[in-house]
């Protein structure tokens, strides 16, 4: 880069474009933090050149955006992404795909955001802009009817999601060949979907092929890698395999920590699986401050109403029941399913733990004893997003039998995650 800035100057568009390229390599090895000032330096420099309101500014705003927001720090990235598509809206117009990458950039902020309504027509405006403009098999495409049938996955839309996925794979594989990257992206979604249809001799395959793929493509510790990793071991746990299961397990947290660091959502992620493998291997003292800390991660990031914390309260209160300690563990089942029913209201779309996290708790809550008012009372306060004031009594104390239950219950669950 010295010699561009040599032959041209440091504020010149030629040394914007080449930090530009730089940020784009930093940002492929997962390193968004030392990414940051150059495409900041990239900015001003387009900034400087072309004025505010230019094509090339708008993409390094939308570069810029992403790298805030793969560091959790949404509230920096959205003005920046809805800035962007401003831009490419009034210099491009509606229409064209330009505006479809924007569309795409803000649709996963609000969808991290947990503002799954507003990015579900985002992602689908993008997908029919890159239909009409460059066809129904083009790359583009396949990205956008992934978000689309991520988004649907979401919001327990399964059967709508899956000739989605199917279709982004036909297209990725006709342009890139069988074994590209974006292959393997399309082919672990598609098995993550097969496996919560509870078709997991056909999921395993696929995850495997898409394991394989990152790993001679990208190498055996790429940030990518970490993901198709993680739901293979999950399924293998799922499956009772779990010597081949818990190393995948920890060489992923160790990729994801060593590429996002120790507070990221991805950890977290990783965090909470190797968890529930300890758990079920009855080391409950190993698994717990792993579960606490992948809670504490993903409130920091999304704040305490994202479905990934009520994922998180479900296992950690899972936990506290394999361990005796119901009065601990029933507050956090209580808001599990607060965090669910304001999700449902928000969206429209029932999650799907919903009922699952319902059913536990009336359980659990009869095994302990109360009265059918007391968990009607409790039940419906939770299914109207109401946080349970702790000062209810929980009365009577439960019997070990009953706590047994209790955590057959909850364990099932757990495994279903």
């Amino acid at each position: 880069m010295s010699n561009h800035e040599n032959d041209f100057g440091p504020l010149r568009p030629e040394v914007a474009a080449e930090l530009s390229n730089i940020d784009r390599l930093l940002d492929a090895t997962s390193l968004p933090s030392e990414a940051e000032p150059l495409m900041r330096r990239s900015l001003a420099i387009a900034e400087e050149n072309y004025g505010p309101s230019h094509p090339d500014v708008a993409t390094k705003l939308g570069i810029l955006g992403r790298l805030l927001q793969e560091m959790n720090r949404f509230s920096e990235a959205e003005p920046l992404i809805r800035r962007a598509l401003a831009i490419d809206e009034a210099i491009c117009g509606p229409e064209h795909p330009d505006v479809a990458r924007d569309l795409n950039n803000l649709a996963a902020l609000v969808q991290d955001t947990n503002r799954i309504s507003e990015a579900e027509p985002l992602i689908r405006r993008a997908l029919a802009i890159n239909e009409a403009a460059k066809g129904p098999d083009h790359p583009d495409v396949a990205r956008d009817l992934n978000n689309l049938a991520t988004l649907l996955l979401a919001t327990n839309r399964l059967p709508a999601a899956e000739p989605l996925i199917r279709r982004a794979l036909a297209i990725d594989e006709a342009a890139y060949g069988p074994d590209h990257p974006a292959v393997a992206t399309r082919l672990n979604n598609l098995a993550q979907l097969l496996e919560q249809k509870n078709r997991v001799a056909e999921a395993e395959p696929l995850m495997r092929r898409a394991v394989s793929i990152f790993e001679m493509r990208c190498g055996e510790n790429h940030p990518k890698l970490a993901g198709p990793l993680t739901n293979l071991a999950r399924l293998l746990h799922t499956t009772y395999q779990l010597e081949e299961a818990e190393p995948l397990m920890r060489r992923s947290l160790a990729i994801a920590e060593a590429n996002c660091g120790p507070n990221h959502p991805d950890v977290a992620i990783q965090l909470n699986n190797l968890a529930a493998l300890l758990q079920d291997t009855n080391r409950f003292v190993e698994a717990e401050p792993l579960i606490r800390r992948a809670l504490a991660i993903d409130e920091a990031s999304y704040g305490p109403n994202h479905p990934e914390v009520a994922n998180r309260l479900n296992n950690l209160a899972s936990l506290l029941l394999s361990t005796n300690r119901v009065f601990e563990a029933e507050p956090l089942m209580h808001r599990t399913i607060a965090v669910f029913a304001r999700f449902a209201a928000a969206t429209g779309h029932e999650h799907p733990h919903l009922m699952i996290s319902v059913g536990n708790y009336v359980g659990v809550l009869q095994e302990m004893g109360l009265s059918t008012r007391s968990i009607d009372d409790r039940v419906n306060s939770a299914l109207r997003g109401v946080e349970q004031s702790p000062s209810l009594p929980l009365e009577p104390h439960p019997t070990e039998k009953q706590n047994r239950a209790a955590r057959r219950r909850l364990a099932a669950q757990r495994r279903r995650r």
